[in-house]
């Protein structure tokens, strides 16, 4: 019999800090020229969700003898924000999460999702003071940990990067696939590509994910980075074949990721005007509903193999 679903918490629990310890130190890759971020402005939305024995008289008795108020929570999180010494979302949710199993031993599980709020300065000069909110793609993180005999333990861990947004406007293809009594869709050997995507990646070790050693620590831009070069660089057949191509590469620059994780859409605008003359453009607009999607994890393995099979390919041409 599994276990009964009982948890409850608290969402869109938001908490700024500003002048927090900048991150620094990221390890460097060809593809990005992040190397950290000032922190001058931290941003953050916490989900956060509890669960244990003690609560059930809550839910059949009325009795909230046992009960943590979800205002108590909301208070706990923006609180913390004020003694973390960290500069990473990963890093504060793993620092909360266990504080708070700390504090409230009769607590089993805790579940939290951090969302990062970004915001860009709006000033160039040397100490900016003016940021504006970004409304562009933002990071995101997931930790559960429980109470066990030895402590507390994390259970997962997560990281991600959320509504990435790219078009590339040509060099694009989708041919071969199943054509029968019900397809309309013409094959296209060079097609504008414009795709949603969200992005996870997970740790060997979890405390990787809190960036207090920024060498093993992945940022999100980086990852945002390694998928626009992607794109630029190869030919796409797919969506599928590119998102298995950003994985590995994100893999490769990665040692201390086990998979890269993919949510998909395809958003490619329909098509208004064929030709323009003298013009190697076209003119589109929004593509009909509905879309189409794909959800994909790549492996360690897989880029195992990829490698192999680059190593014989490269030994064959020589």
């Amino acid at each position: 019999m599994e276990p009964r679903m009982m948890t409850y918490g608290k969402g869109n629990v938001f908490a700024y800090r500003t002048f927090m310890a900048p991150l620094i130190g990221l390890k460097s890759i060809p593809e990005s020229s992040i190397k950290g971020r000032d922190n001058t402005v931290f941003g953050v939305e916490i989900t956060v969700e509890i669960g244990g024995a003690q609560f059930l008289p809550s839910f059949t008795e009325g009795d909230n003898s046992m009960v943590v108020a979800t205002d108590s929570m909301k208070n706990f999180i923006q609180r913390r924000l004020g003694s973390y010494e960290g500069t990473t979302v990963e890093g504060f949710i793993y620092y909360v999460s266990s504080e708070f199993l700390k504090t409230y031993h009769h607590v089993q599980s805790i579940k939290m999702t951090g969302v990062a709020i970004p915001f860009e300065g709006a000033y160039s000069g040397e100490e900016p003071l003016v940021f504006k909110r970004s409304r562009n793609e933002h990071a995101k993180a997931f930790i559960e940990m429980v109470q066990s005999d030895t402590g507390v333990v994390v259970t997962s861990q997560s990281s991600g990067i959320d509504d990435v947004q790219l078009v590339k406007v040509k060099d694009n293809s989708f041919v071969g696939f199943i054509r029968d009594e019900y397809t309309t869709l013409p094959e296209d050997g060079n097609r504008p590509l414009f795709i949603y995507l969200n992005i996870g990646w997970t740790y060997e070790n979890h405390s990787d994910a809190t960036g207090d050693v920024p060498t093993l620590y992945v940022a999100a831009e980086q990852v945002n980075d390694i998928a626009s070069t992607v794109f630029q660089e190869i030919a796409s057949p797919s969506i599928q074949s590119l998102i298995f191509q950003i994985g590995c590469r994100v893999l490769e620059r990665f040692p201390q990721l086990t998979q890269v994780t993919f949510e998909s859409q395809n958003r490619t605008w329909d098509t208004v005007v064929e030709a323009i003359p003298e013009s190697e453009g076209k003119v589109y607009t929004e593509p009909r509903l509905p879309y189409g999607f794909q959800r994909f994890a790549v492996t360690r393995a897989d880029l195992k193999k990829v490698l192999i099979q680059s190593s014989v390919n490269n030994g064959a041409r020589s």
